[in-house]
């Protein structure tokens, strides 16, 4: 591990400074993923700027009717909120799916959302990887890449997203809000990841010295209708072959609203609203309905020869959302899985 240096930010405004005014520098938060990246050569900072102490760790309802998550709440706080649990299942769903119970301990929302890849090139250092070194080619196009992204790619890169939280976010229409040297902003949730083209290394739109200060989810959370389906290798400790967060709002037996985001497939949480579209005003329980969404949302699909399995494995996996999210109350769900813990 190189040697850095060390400062522990007072404030929201003294960490956008000490990062602003200090070349090659990362927050800390957690660390859970940071610290990982540090021991294995991948990351080399010249300083930490600690973030530990600032004020964000509050979850707190909004004007509108939705929630603030402060960037610092554990994932643990976050998954056990008695609004979260009630109101967005999805969250606590996709929360509990992901690590170990310790890691959910430490790491934060924030952190969650700028997390980098697990794909093992970027990981070892003595392979090419442009998105830990640009310019020096991807070694997953043709290496072991059954991992790897089958929307959104490029020559450049294929790695996937790692995040579960992401993905239930993504569905929830949440934002982000972010502070700079220049002031606050906030985005779409949607607008925060970037898709690989020529630039992998660039997986944010933030700016140098940007920090993310909190997450809001709007009113609608779907609370009756919601699933988390995460499928991998094993039942535990495992990143997503495919998954699928579902939110329905049922009127009258039919569809009034929904979202629908994959995750283990591409770049940043998969959403396609056009499909979406499609199944608005269709009756809930039509699983013809269900099968042409997920036909539509897989017909895009890119997939290298190692990961071909995970079209007809996300389009099955789309299916069987729906069918979980119709069936019965996702709150007594979230319950049991939490009880299991």
């Amino acid at each position: 591990m190189n040697r850095f240096s060390y400062a522990r930010a007072t404030s929201v405004a003294d960490a956008v400074h000490l990062h602003s005014v200090t070349p090659h520098a990362q927050f800390l938060a957690g660390g859970t993923n940071l610290v990982d990246l540090m021991r294995e050569d991948v990351l080399r900072p010249t300083a930490i700027i600690d973030i530990t102490r600032l004020p964000l760790r509050d979850i707190e309802p909004t004007s509108q009717g939705g929630l603030r998550i402060g960037a610092l709440a554990s994932n643990s706080a976050l998954a056990w909120d008695a609004r979260v649990r009630e109101r967005y299942p999805l969250i606590t769903q996709a929360i509990l799916a992901g690590a170990s119970a310790q890691i959910r301990n430490a790491a934060t929302v924030g952190g969650n959302l700028l997390q980098r890849t697990r794909c093992l090139y970027f990981y070892d250092p003595a392979t090419c990887c442009n998105k830990r070194a640009p310019g020096t080619g991807c070694a997953a196009l043709n290496g072991v890449n059954r991992m790897h992204a089958i929307f959104g790619a490029s020559e450049q890169c294929i790695a996937t997203h790692p995040s579960d939280l992401c993905v239930a976010l993504e569905a929830l229409d949440a934002s982000v809000l972010i502070a700079g040297r220049n002031g606050s902003r906030t985005l779409p949730f949607d607008a925060l990841h970037r898709l690989p083209g020529n630039t992998p290394h660039r997986e944010t739109v933030l700016e140098e010295a940007e920090l993310i200060t909190a997450v809001e989810v709007p009113a609608e959370g779907y609370g009756q209708h919601a699933t988390y389906l995460k499928l991998r290798d094993r039942q535990s400790y495992a990143f997503a072959l495919v998954s699928v967060a579902l939110g329905l709002r049922v009127e009258d037996g039919q569809i009034a609203a929904l979202g629908c985001a994959l995750g283990g497939v591409a770049h940043k949480p998969w959403r396609d609203r056009t499909a979406e579209a499609m199944l608005l005003g269709r009756e809930a329980s039509d699983t013809r309905a269900h099968e042409q969404f997920a036909d539509a949302v897989v017909a895009h699909a890119a997939p290298r020869p190692g990961n071909a399995f995970k079209v007809e494995l996300a389009r099955r996996a789309i299916v069987r959302a729906f069918e979980r999210a119709l069936s019965g109350s996702p709150t007594a769900s979230t319950q049991h899985d939490v009880r299991e813990e």
